[in-house]
């Protein structure tokens, strides 16, 4: 199974420093049940695409919740062992949660497909995003459309060798 586990550059890098991402547990994002009932589509790249996204959305948490954290979106997508992935069954179909996994150990970084982070561009609308966050959260019309102004911005792939250049 793979889950995208967002994160922050300062996370990525100390997760490169401990050679692993962690410790657990650790809230990721995955196709799950409730992912595939909400998203209506049996196209398994459109429901990575739509986990990878939900990642995205909870790193720009992490983001608003740190001003000094470099205004970038990171997820890291990891491959687990079936199982070792679990949905909340008490949320699975709360559209604050759809997606959302629990991992109860560190993941290796080894074990990474791909790291996904923001282009340098995207900065300006990332940090007008994580500014935004907590009125959006209230029904700020206005916020919620700054908030929206990140997501327009895709997410760049990156292999796990690149991490030193990403976080350098």
């Amino acid at each position: 199974m793979r889950v995208y586990v967002p994160l922050t550059l300062s996370g990525l890098a100390a997760a490169h420093g401990a050679g692993e991402v962690g410790p657990g547990p650790l809230t990721a994002y995955a196709v799950t049940p409730g992912l595939r009932e909400w998203y209506v589509s049996d196209d398994i790249e459109e429901l990575e695409y739509a986990a990878l996204s939900r990642a995205a959305a909870a790193s720009l948490r992490m983001i608003a919740g740190n001003p000094d954290e470099v205004r970038r979106r990171v997820v890291v997508a990891v491959d687990v062992p079936d199982g070792a992935a679990a949905a909340d069954p008490d949320h699975g179909l709360s559209a604050a949660s759809l997606g959302e996994v629990r991992i109860g150990a560190a993941l290796p970084l080894a074990k990474a497909a791909a790291v996904h982070v923001d282009a340098d561009d995207a900065e300006k609308d990332v940090a007008a995003a994580a500014a935004a966050l907590g009125a959006a959260d209230l029904g700020d019309d206005d916020a919620q459309f700054t908030v929206d102004g990140a997501e327009d911005h895709e997410l760049l792939w990156f292999g796990v060798q690149e991490i030193p250049q990403l976080i350098g």
